[in-house]
């Protein structure tokens, strides 16, 4: 079992995170470090759109597509392999997959983009 992390502000810490709520409205297969992921093109309305590079691959791209995701919009581009993020999708592991596939945090229902995590 592991350890449960230290207790933190909520002020000096998630409310320094800006999770919005986006609109997948692109999908491309990519290699990255030889595994299959998505380079992902996400609307989040006002605060534009943006690009992360995620290993989702056991949905389909057509499975995806015009979902809602919610992602950090603060955290910099990070260089993925050969590609870079912008903004990284949250996602919990896929059941009984190996460590990094993943499927996406997705509201039950369709939230406006561009919609703040609270």
């Amino acid at each position: 079992m592991s350890e449960e992390k230290p207790i933190v502000s909520k002020q000096e810490t998630f409310d320094l995170l800006e999770i919005r709520t986006g609109k997948i409205i692109e999908l491309e297969d990519v290699d990255v470090f030889d595994k299959k992921a998505y380079k992902i093109k996400i609307d989040f309305g006002k605060f534009g759109i943006k690009q992360s590079i995620g290993r989702f691959t056991n949905h389909t791209k057509e499975e995806l597509l015009g979902k809602i995701i919610l992602a950090v919009l603060n955290f910099g581009e990070k260089k993925v392999g050969d590609y870079t993020s912008d903004v990284l999708v949250l996602g919990v592991q896929y059941p009984q997959k190996e460590s990094g596939e993943a499927t996406i945090i997705t509201p039950i229902i369709n939230s406006k983009i561009g919609k703040k995590l609270f």
